[in-house]
């Protein structure tokens, strides 16, 4: 499922884009194109959300391992695992294996908090499980997500430093070794102060509850700082989903925190490009990633 609804779709229409040269790319020129499938699904749970795609490269491996989470402003409506086939065969072509994993919206009975965040829990934490099955290497698992995944991909990399009272913290939390963030949205009371995010402001308190003292703190990905764990932050000069200054903002924070945090700043790209295959700009997310397995 690949809905592309208001406000996200907006910004992709092609008219807000008109005066780009060339033109960026829109969603249904992604979503038009012929999908590959996955090689097998594994289900962590009952809700037909909670799964995970698997695609593997040919061979007996061992195969390194991609964890790609996708986007979709947090909401199943508007997104997908599906949204990130097309860079997940792209990946399986160089032999890298992909995990990719799915769980429930805030639009979605269970979703929000703490639903969305245990989903993508135990979504990491099956890889663990079934690495023998697929014959996977776990040595080095890079962590990959877009937009509202960009956040949750961090915040599965900073497990560990979850408060010890959080309902969300875990014991063994699955060792991330980098994270490649695609326009993502870290800092969660950032986005829910400006509103001239594409995923707009209310969504975020349906992410984090409203019932707590301090509902940021087990989720807001800055909250959680310093990760211990090298990010690298792919955007696109000109996305008009995630505004840039979200991205030069985190990356001033986490570093101050002690992180070691890089920005790679994509010209004349927008939202899109970032998982489209063709790119410059996943292009230079392979590289990053395949750089991070080794």
């Amino acid at each position: 499922m690949i809905r592309l609804a208001f406000p996200f779709l907006l910004a992709f229409t092609g008219v807000a884009m008109a005066a780009v040269s060339p033109p960026l790319l829109t969603w249904p020129d992604l979503a038009k194109r012929p999908r590959p499938d996955p090689d097998a699904t594994v289900e962590y749970g009952t809700d037909q959300m909670q799964k995970v795609d698997v695609w593997l490269p040919k061979g007996k491996g061992p195969f390194p391992v991609v964890l790609m989470v996708h986007g979709g402003c947090w909401q199943t409506e508007i997104a997908d695992r599906k949204l990130m086939n097309w860079v997940a065969a792209d990946l399986r072509g160089d032999g890298i294996a992909v995990w990719n994993i799915d769980y429930r919206g805030v639009d979605r009975a269970g979703g929000g908090y703490p639903g969305t965040f245990t989903d993508v829990a135990k979504a990491v934490d099956q890889l663990a499980v079934d690495a023998v099955k697929f014959n996977l290497d776990l040595q080095h698992v890079v962590a990959v997500g877009h937009s509202a995944g960009g956040h949750l991909a961090l915040w599965a990399a900073g497990r560990s430093r979850l408060p010890v009272d959080s309902m969300l913290r875990t014991a063994t939390p699955l060792t991330i070794a980098r994270v490649v963030s695609l326009g993502g949205l870290p800092d969660l009371e950032e986005t829910a102060a400006n509103a001239d995010n594409g995923c707009g402001t209310s969504v975020v308190g349906k992410l984090v509850g409203t019932d707590r003292a301090d509902p940021y703190v087990d989720t807001s990905v800055p909250r959680l700082l310093p990760l211990g764990v090298p990010q690298y932050l792919v955007n696109g000069r000109e996305d008009r989903i995630i505004p840039y200054r979200m991205a030069t903002d985190y990356v001033a924070r986490a570093t101050a925190a002690g992180d070691r945090v890089t920005l790679k700043t994509v010209a004349h790209t927008g939202h899109v490009e970032l998982i489209a295959p063709e790119t410059p700009a996943w292009a230079e997310a392979k590289r990053l990633i395949v750089e991070g397995l080794r």
